[in-house]
């Protein structure tokens, strides 16, 4: 599958129903989640792995892994109505993705590889930090999206823990008007998607 059908594929996804804004569930877009699936891809990284997706949401990137033909899928969010969005989206593509309602903490297998779309931090502080501890705890590679402004803490982060980040590409992720506590109607901000081994 060639990237831009997989982004093709990835905007059939739903979006949350009910977003929670403790959650900070935002909806991630189909441009970045493709680039980052098939950057995952194209590294040898997806194609026949385990892929975890940690704070799944409705799917979008546990979706976009088994498209690209990973061996085996697992999406963890700590949302009943997530996980039951993407249980439902799964079935109706014929997805043999497993979906898990749990903590991130709660994790406890391995993977080959996690992409992830964690919390970036903005309504509760080190939101991220729980993510990116059970990503590098659980595999070998780690593909995760964060503020553009919070890359050098990301490599800090990574290297305290004995990871490296290898490298990273940088994406404008615009933000709905969601919540009644938006004053625009759409926000655009700078995130850097990184690699992680």
């Amino acid at each position: 599958m060639k990237k831009k059908d997989l982004e093709i594929a990835l905007e059939k996804v739903p979006r949350f129903e009910s977003p929670d804004p403790s959650l900070e569930q935002y909806p991630t877009p189909a441009t970045i989640a493709a680039d980052a699936v098939f950057w995952a891809y194209s590294n040898g990284d997806v194609g026949g792995a385990k892929v975890m997706d940690l704070g799944c949401g409705p799917g979008i990137l546990s979706i976009g892994a088994w498209l690209m033909g990973a061996g085996m899928v697992v999406g963890y969010d700590v949302c009943e109505e997530a996980v039951r969005m993407a249980e439902n989206y799964a079935r109706s593509i014929g997805a043999g993705i497993e979906y898990r309602v749990s903590d991130v903490r709660s994790v406890a297998e391995g993977a080959d590889t996690v992409i992830m779309n964690p919390p970036f931090g903005s309504q509760r502080r080190n939101a991220d930090r729980p993510f990116l501890d059970k990503a590098m705890e659980s595999a070998e590679k780690v593909y995760s999206i964060h503020m553009a402004g919070t890359l050098d803490f990301v490599r800090d982060y990574a290297e305290a823990r004995g990871r490296r980040l290898l490298s990273y590409r940088f994406y404008k992720y615009d933000i709905p008007h969601t919540f009644e506590f938006h004053t625009r109607t759409k926000r655009t901000v700078d995130v850097a998607a990184v690699l992680i081994s």
